[in-house]
């Protein structure tokens, strides 16, 4: 191998190589000591370090002590050949790239593309020329400060990823734990008043969702059930529902602002209209969020089966007759927190012995089939009609697979929650 004395790119003018080249170490690889020594020569000139090997073999043990940034390589060598070296020192590399360039008297295309297929980036033809040398490092250079700087983009953003990974898992996890919370809120399913029975459905979209279901004893004969649905939805949602929940509080009457102490010191129940016009107050007032809701607030008369309720924006309640007809009660009426002095409509109804009362979140009647037709209030009378002789928890249940089956089996999109009131007319039981 020939080659001639010059300067290259990356090495100073007085031969020094540049502190920001990337191409430091340099592995020759030829069975002709000569050749290896002209080469070497030249390249220590031009500041890099070299090592020598006298065939492939010697040359991979070389790269498992420490691999270089550049391999010459000659094509003819006895033994393993410099294609073959070539195709070794890739699978050897690995994640760190090094540039190989194949020193060869041959020119026939063939060749040079089987050179190619074996992992060259390069190729000189002997005798090798300083100057054309120099050009093909160069080149190198620039491609291995190419790769590794797409290398180190590459590790800081898997770093990042694995940070987010990280981060979310643990998002993830406190999200379980806040559904376990919310899920929390409601402290029984079902209960048993003897003269009604009370069953409750809450399914959020994600982990934790904007509706929420209750009731609470008001006095002997008489209980309140509540559903209502916050804007939006996610951790902020669900926040406003937990702090809504201790406002109609079952456990802590003293908190509940839908309950009030009558003239004998007795709990009774305010006026529906009147509690939800107390809570828009407080919505606009105290919360500072901009968040609103709808809600639906009934007082129920165990021992007459009388309702009274007040409805903010919330899906009309569906009134169930015991022979399975239905009617939808309320006028809809607005959202708790749009409109300061906001006055909410009541309504009354009456129960008989097998009637029922359901009073559910827009969940169950917009929820659409893959065609983006949502079942609607009618969709649900039939539903309900289907689970005419369907009681309590299982009714709602049934009611949920129904909406899954509607759904075509996808997610919902929206939190489903529902109260049901199924009135015997038996004596009441506290």
């Amino acid at each position: 191998m020939r080659a001639e004395r010059d300067d290259t790119e990356g090495v100073t003018p007085g031969g020094a190589m540049a502190a920001s080249s990337v191409i430091r170490d340099v592995l020759i690889v030829d069975d002709s000591r000569l050749q290896r020594r002209i080469a070497g020569q030249l390249l220590a000139r031009w500041g890099y370090r070299v090592r020598e090997a006298a065939s492939g073999d010697e040359a991979l043990m070389l790269c498992e002590a420490a691999l270089p940034d550049l391999v010459l390589s000659d094509w003819m060598m006895p033994g393993m050949s410099g294609p073959e070296f070539c195709t070794a020192f890739r699978a050897l590399a690995g994640a760190q790239y090094g540039y190989f360039i194949l020193l060869t008297a041959k020119s026939d295309k063939g060749e040079v593309a089987a050179g190619l297929d074996a992992g060259a980036d390069d190729f000189l033809t002997k005798p090798v020329n300083g100057a054309e040398l120099r050009a093909r490092i160069s080149a190198g250079e620039r491609i291995l400060r190419m790769q590794r700087e797409m290398a180190e983009k590459n590790r800081l953003v898997t770093e990042t990823l694995d940070q987010l990974q990280r981060l979310y898992d643990e998002i993830d996890r406190d999200l379980m734990e806040a559904r376990k919370l919310q899920q929390s809120l409601i402290a029984e399913r079902h209960r048993d008043f003897g003269a009604a029975k009370v069953s409750l459905l809450l399914e959020s979209a994600g982990h934790v969702g904007g509706d929420l279901v209750g009731m609470f004893r008001v006095n002997e004969g008489v209980i309140g059930l509540y559903a209502l649905d916050v804007s939006g939805h996610g951790i902020s949602s669900a926040l406003m529902t937990a702090r809504l929940a201790g406002y109609l509080s079952a456990s802590v009457p003293e908190q509940n602002v839908a309950l009030q102490r009558g003239q004998d010191g007795r709990l009774v129940m305010r006026p529906p209209g009147e509690t939800l016009a107390a809570l828009n107050q407080m919505c606009l007032e105290d919360m500072e969020t901009e968040h609103y809701f709808t809600i639906c607030l009934v007082e129920v008369d165990l021992g007459s089966g009388r309702l009274r309720l007040a409805q903010a924006g919330h899906p009309h309640p569906v009134l169930q007759r015991r022979s399975g007809t239905c009617e939808l009660l309320g006028r809809g009426g607005l959202p708790v927190g749009l409109i300061p002095g906001a006055e909410y409509e009541e309504i009354t109804a009456q129960l008989g012995p097998g009637d029922r009362l359901m009073v559910h979140s827009d969940g169950v009647v917009e929820c659409a089939d893959p065609k983006g037709v949502q079942l609607g209030d009618a969709g649900l009378q039939r539903i309900l009609g289907d689970l005419n002789q369907t009681r309590g928890p299982a009714c709602l249940e049934s009611v949920l697979w129904k909406l899954a089956d509607h759904a075509g089996g996808a997610a919902f999109e929206d939190d489903v929650s529902a109260v049901l009131l199924e009135f015997t007319g038996g004596r009441f039981v506290g």
